[in-house]
């Protein structure tokens, strides 16, 4: 597996999170943001107990290549 950072949030305080990845093995994102822990939201939800869910800034959907139109930091 080969991830690439598609972009990170440049409002993070440190840096480290939400951040995009793909994976171009499984030709997948991955997602890295804050856990939602809300039980009125999660409940909203139909999420099988192996899955989680996490929530990032509307702004990054464009660290997306397919809303941006090219690739990412890396890709």
């Amino acid at each position: 597996m080969a991830l690439h950072l598609l972009g990170k949030d440049p409002n993070s305080p440190e840096g480290k999170s939400p951040t995009v990845y793909y994976d171009d093995v499984a030709d997948r994102y991955l997602v890295q943001g804050l856990k939602v822990l809300d039980e009125e939201r999660l409940t909203q939800l139909d999420m099988p107990d192996h899955e989680t869910v996490v929530e990032i800034p509307k702004y990054m959907v464009n660290f997306f290549p397919e809303v941006s139109g090219g690739g990412g930091a890396d890709v």
